[in-house]
């Protein structure tokens, strides 16, 4: 393929690869936990670190990621001990971010608006082989976070309260989760963009939900669709010239519109063969009364 024959288009598919398979396997967390939108806080804040790499002429990714885990920490310990709510959090972590990365930026001697235009919605030809490795380490922290822990993870984001009584370290998983969709955050903004990483890191999530009832096919298919997406929004930008990130984005959405339509009939389907099998069921005085946070415990 002539796409290969180019160093930077190697590159940047690799990294999309990666940001495929991280942003799906941590925004599963996010979803469960009803935190959606700690991408986008947390990819704002992620402003100021690359600000801060141009200003100190530091790598703009690794600093993006030390600023990013703070906000996420700083973000955790004031939903647990402060009076704020989290959205309220969310909300100051989102507009000082943001006012930062443009103050530090401008104030850098190599920074201009162009250089941040690029990691706000991504940017298939700077994507340098340092990004590539930086990347490729983070992306390996990510997977063997929610991979290894799945099971502590899912706890977790369906009760903390249950999982709490089971003997499992909410707090400390909580933390790794934020920690971790930090880290995706600042993996996912040479490819999509830091304004647009929330999108790859819920839609893809969202639109498995409309064909799976397990945690482990959710997962399984949230990635496979995140890879595909972010592949094919990367080769589109290429052939046609179009900004990757909101290309990615587009493709995503139009999956999950996709998947919903035919994830409509099926539901039919089953809602069919639930009444016709309803009279051979047990009645319902003698049906054990599901637990909460036991949703799905056998497919992760």
């Amino acid at each position: 393929m002539e796409i290969l024959n180019y160093a930077f288009m190697q590159r940047a598919l690799l990294a999309a690869v990666l940001v495929g398979i991280t942003a799906p396997a941590v925004g599963i967390y996010l979803v469960q936990r009803r935190q959606a939108l700690m991408g986008d806080g947390i990819g704002h804040v992620a402003m100021t670190g690359v600000g801060l790499g141009f200003l100190l002429s530091w790598s703009p990714v690794w600093m993006a990621t030390l600023v990013s885990v703070l906000g996420a920490v700083l973000m955790e310990l004031i939903r647990w001990y402060g009076k704020t709510r989290g959205d309220i959090a969310l909300a100051m972590l989102f507009y000082g971010g943001m006012a930062g990365g443009v103050m530090f930026i401008n104030l850098a001697p190599t920074g201009s608006s162009a250089n941040l235009t690029s990691y706000l919605f991504g940017s298939l030809s700077t994507v340098s082989e340092s990004d590539v490795t930086a990347i490729s380490v983070l992306a390996a922290f990510v997977v063997l976070v929610t991979l290894g822990l799945r099971r502590q993870l899912f706890a977790v984001s369906q009760d903390e309260e249950f999982a709490r009584v089971t003997g499992l370290p909410v707090r400390a998983l909580n933390l790794l989760t934020a920690v971790t969709a930090a880290v995706t955050v600042t993996v996912a903004m040479r490819v999509v963009g830091l304004l647009l990483v929330s999108a790859l890191m819920v839609v893809p999530v969202a639109a498995a939900q409309q064909l799976t009832r397990s945690f482990a096919a959710t997962f399984a298919i949230a990635v496979a669709l995140g890879v595909t997406v972010t592949i094919g929004g990367t080769v589109t930008s290429y052939y046609q010239d179009v900004p990757p990130g909101a290309t990615i984005v587009l493709l995503t959405i139009g999956a999950f519109v996709l998947l919903t339509a035919l994830a409509a009939p099926l539901a039919r389907r089953r809602a069919r063969a639930a009444t016709a099998a309803g009279p051979a069921s047990d009645p319902a005085e003698c049906k054990i009364p599901a637990t909460r946070g036991a949703t799905d415990e056998v497919g992760v």
